[in-house]
């Protein structure tokens, strides 16, 4: 119970300092990580890529989106299916579904089951290198069934929120690599 009680302390004072990191510089800040993520995607050759729509306080990945696909690599992005999601092809149009989430429609045709790289977006992160997320606990659904089948995980910010005590449990999404700015 005391580490719900430090996790839920720690994620909302974490995104009192995202939203303070999304009002400065954050244009800068997002092309620093896209770039990042722009050269860990050529170093590990990955051409299956499973990245998220950003909200206002997440990486702004659009602009690796576009080049992604001009570049032909299979993007994917969550498509939320109950207290979870799956996977699905990015494509155009997007529709805004639950939390404010933009999605593509949904399509069972363009499933796939490996992922090169699943990039993440990340509220705050403790010294076991998991994940504190928004808290609704999707993607750690996700995972628990998914992880077998994903290289690499990629956590991205505009702000590193760090604690060094162990708060998150077990099942939390745990990084491969976290790239900020």
């Amino acid at each position: 119970m005391q580490r719900d009680n430090n996790k839920n302390h720690f994620r909302k004072y974490c995104l009192k300092r995202l939203q303070k990191a999304s009002v400065i510089n954050s244009y800068k800040k997002d092309k620093l990580v896209t770039r990042r993520l722009y050269q860990f995607i050529m170093e590990h050759n990955a051409r299956k890529i499973m990245l998220y729509l950003p909200l206002g306080t997440e990486v702004n990945l659009y602009p690796l989106i576009k080049r992604l696909r001009q570049e032909k690599r299979e993007l994917y992005v969550p498509f939320m299916v109950g207290k979870s999601f799956r996977v699905v092809k990015y494509r155009l149009p997007l529709e805004k579904k639950r939390f404010g989430i933009k999605e593509p429609k949904d399509s069972k045709q363009y499933r796939t089951k490996k992922l090169d790289i699943a990039i993440v977006p990340i509220v705050g992160m403790d010294v076991t290198c998991r994940r504190v997320g928004f808290g609704k606990g999707m993607y750690d659904r996700f995972f628990e069934k998914e992880i077998k089948n994903i290289n690499n995980i990629v956590f991205v910010a505009r702000e590193l929120c760090y604690s060094k005590e162990i708060i998150t449990d077990h099942y939390d999404v745990k990084a491969d690599v976290v790239i900020v700015p």
